[in-house]
């Protein structure tokens, strides 16, 4: 890429394209696996919107599962609101289970529980919901869906064994910008498609504040990374300073444990 400028235009798709290659991909994977359909985590934003949408397309409104998991306190009533209003929209029966009495239960049996120590219990909320969710999967004789986009993949912002467990990724090799050009042009409102990204751990929680840049930032660095591009050149194309980059892809390498199944030693 020498001589190139990183620039959003370099992130744009062919939304025609990659609906087409998803919705073929979850239809073949479901039916590969001999379920009768697929089950989506729905949260209000654009990754889960869209990843549901998609579904939709490839199995049919009858064939699709949507739950919604809020916790009191946490989740924004907009997010429920806008739940159910896309999941009337596409003809989709829509579950509500209310987290809050498990998270109640477990903030007061885990001995290390520690209220000024966030991440742990937020993790802890994110495998409850994927319990949930696979108790849904496996009542109903389906897969789940997830909706971890390419950013959140290779930065490792999602909880292993929570949003991380899951079947399917279909939109895991689409950036968050590129996520947001395909929930355009599915008809999505431009509410749930620009709507601040959270994954609803606790009050105030946004992956914008926790990733420390925006999306559109991180998801160029991805990208000149990923096309081999110096640490160097993503900075002075950016207008970054150095460590700012260096800062995203130790967290990329970091992470790398989240993104593969778990090391066997081999003993023979």
């Amino acid at each position: 890429m020498k001589g190139s400028m990183l620039s959003l235009k370099s992130l744009r798709i062919d939304p025609i394209k990659v609906e087409r290659k998803i919705v073929n991909f979850i239809d073949e994977e479901v039916e590969k696996a001999g379920l009768r359909g697929g089950v989506v985590a729905v949260s209000g934003g654009v990754d889960s919107s869209t990843t549901l949408t998609l579904a939709v397309s490839a199995l049919g409104p009858e064939n699709v599962r949507a739950v919604t998991m809020p916790e009191k306190g946490v989740t924004s009533m907009r997010d429920v609101r806008d739940v159910m209003d896309l999941t009337e929209r596409l003809g989709v029966t829509c579950d509500v289970v209310e987290i809050t009495p498990l998270v109640d239960v477990m903030r007061d049996i885990l001995p290390l529980y520690d209220p000024e120590n966030l991440i742990p219990f937020g993790n802890v909320k994110a495998r409850l919901r994927m319990a949930i969710v696979y108790h849904f999967a496996n009542s109903l004789n389906m897969m789940v869906i997830g909706s971890t986009n390419k950013t959140e993949w290779l930065l490792g912002y999602f909880t292993k064994y929570g949003d991380g467990g899951v079947d399917l990724m279909p939109i895991a090799d689409l950036y968050k910008t590129q996520v947001r050009q395909l929930a355009r042009y599915l008809g999505l409102p431009e509410d749930i498609v620009m709507k601040t990204p959270t994954a609803g751990l606790w009050p105030g929680q946004t992956d914008e504040g926790e990733l420390g840049m925006s999306y559109e930032t991180l998801d160029l660095i991805l990208y000149g990374w990923e096309r081999g591009m110096k640490v160097e050149e993503i900075a002075s194309d950016l207008s970054l300073s150095p460590s700012h980059v260096e800062g995203v892809l130790k967290r990329v390498e970091r992470n790398e444990h989240k993104r593969r199944l778990p090391l066997i030693l081999k003993l023979s």
